[in-house]
């Protein structure tokens, strides 16, 4: 048998939509808790202020990305991207070790689906009265728990939708915006937009989203070896599988564990047969266990007819949990995070351009000096107004023309010409000299900002 278990393709998803049965167990739990731990933090933490900003705001008009006191510019475009890759490897090693728990427990595909479905629960009820209203003809009834299950379905969308657009525009001003109607802004258009796609995602495509439009699921085996966490079903202890009753002996009868009540079918949100073997359809929610340990305890029997295991132990193989591969991964993100962390220590939170104006390489003076004109522009990057000194470093006899002192707002940015001179008896062949402008910031003077220039001086 190969490293990576073949995911055979679903052979049981029933025609036409899928009805979930309601259901509890430790792993249920375990999801609710961490989805509502996400879903506080992706609703809250926009109407936190951090320093008196938002505490996270992707300002795209201004091109500021405010994280947490924090401001990013597009310069810094590169640590986002290295914070990204550090995430997919993360998520590499996490499906290596314990399968697709990110589809089963956080990815938010899954969890607006499963909000989605409690809110067609307590609307319609159950899967067999759900059944029922499906087949049942319109009457008053029928249309009231229908409508009652859309207008939920619509204000999770249009929280879903405000809650996003309230991370790139100020939530505040976003919500006092459309309270006033202004539904034709920009904004109010966006919030449109990602309602509409949560409401078409989460309640009418879901499971098709995880099976035919998410690469997550196509690519997975390449991850997964034989040590690798899945939900698998123990078939020499489950076949032959029959219905029986508590008090027979199953044994006696040959029959095993499993019997065949199809709970962990009904109870799957993708609609797959645990015991067809491992799918790419499954995305590791746990909803099986939770049924088929509930049905065991009913009976008597043993839990973990269906459970958290890989080939490896179903082969009765020892477990292996660190691999080679796994410490690997380990290994590369933890060298990326190093990075990452010193390039966030060494991020300057003063920009400071120069460019020489060549238009005249040097000026002559009535008074016998040299100029050379400069046009620097500086970006405050903080989220503090800041006081800066210009000044030269190495500049030999070189000298500013005026002081030059200012104060910049938080993400203000100061473009100014600087002249720069040297008395003209202090060389006799043309030449250049090398020097920096060096910004300091008053409050923090011990840590300047340079950056190279050129002067130029003819013959004497």
């Amino acid at each position: 048998m190969s490293d990576s278990p073949l995911l055979i393709p679903t052979r049981t998803l029933p025609e036409g939509k899928i009805f979930t049965r309601s259901f509890t167990g430790r792993f249920r739990n375990l999801r609710l808790l961490g989805a509502g731990f996400l879903a506080l933090l992706f609703f809250g933490t926009s109407w936190v202020n951090w320093n008196g900003h938002q505490a996270i705001l992707w300002d795209l008009d201004t091109r500021q990305f405010h994280v947490f006191g924090t401001t990013f510019w597009p310069q810094d475009f590169m640590l986002l991207s290295f914070a990204m890759i550090i995430g997919a490897l993360l998520l590499f090693a996490v499906t290596m070790l314990a399968g697709r728990v990110w589809c089963g427990y956080t990815c938010p595909q899954s969890v607006w689906t499963w909000a989605f479905m409690w809110a067609e629960n307590i609307t319609e009820g159950d899967r067999n009265q759900r059944i029922k209203l499906q087949q049942a003809p319109w009457d008053a009834n029928k249309l009231f728990k229908r409508s009652s299950k859309h207008v939920l379905w619509i204000v999770m969308s249009l929280a879903t939708g405000i809650a996003f657009v309230g991370y790139f525009v100020p939530v505040r001003e976003l919500v006092h915006n459309l309270a006033q109607f202004e539904w034709l802004s920009n904004s109010a258009i966006w919030v449109g937009i990602v309602a509409a796609l949560t409401y078409m995602n989460a309640g009418w495509v879901r499971e098709k989203v995880c099976v035919h439009m998410c690469p997550y699921a196509r690519f997975q085996s390449v991850m997964f070896d034989r040590n690798t966490l899945v939900i698998a079903y123990d078939a020499a202890r489950g076949d032959t599988r029959g219905s029986r009753k508590k008090i027979d002996d199953h044994k006696a009868l040959g029959l095993g564990d499993c019997i065949d009540c199809y709970m962990c079918v009904q109870v799957c949100p993708t609609g797959i047969d645990i015991r067809d073997g491992l799918q790419m359809d499954c995305i590791g929610c746990a909803a099986c266990i939770d049924a088929c340990d509930d049905v065991m305890d009913k009976m008597g029997y043993e839990r973990g007819l269906v459970s958290y295991t890989s080939e490896a132990a179903l082969a009765g193989e020892p477990q292996k949990i660190l691999r080679p591969r796994l410490l690997g991964y380990g290994a590369i993100i933890a060298v990326m995070l190093a990075a990452l962390f010193m390039s966030l220590n060494a991020r300057e939170l003063v920009d400071l351009s120069v460019v020489k104006d060549r238009s005249v390489i040097y000026r002559h003076t009535s008074d016998g000096n040299i100029l050379n004109v400069y046009r620097l522009k500086v970006t405050n990057k903080t989220q503090h107004p800041a006081r800066y000194t210009l000044q030269l470093h190495n500049a030999q006899s070189l000298s500013l023309s005026r002081a030059h002192q200012f104060t910049l707002k938080a993400g203000e940015i100061y473009d100014f010409p600087v002249t720069v001179k040297m008395p003209s008896s202090l060389h006799q062949a043309a030449g250049m000299i090398h020097f920096d402008f060096e910004l300091v910031n008053d409050s923090t003077p011990h840590l300047p900002n340079r950056e190279a220039a050129n002067f130029m001086y003819p013959a004497q």
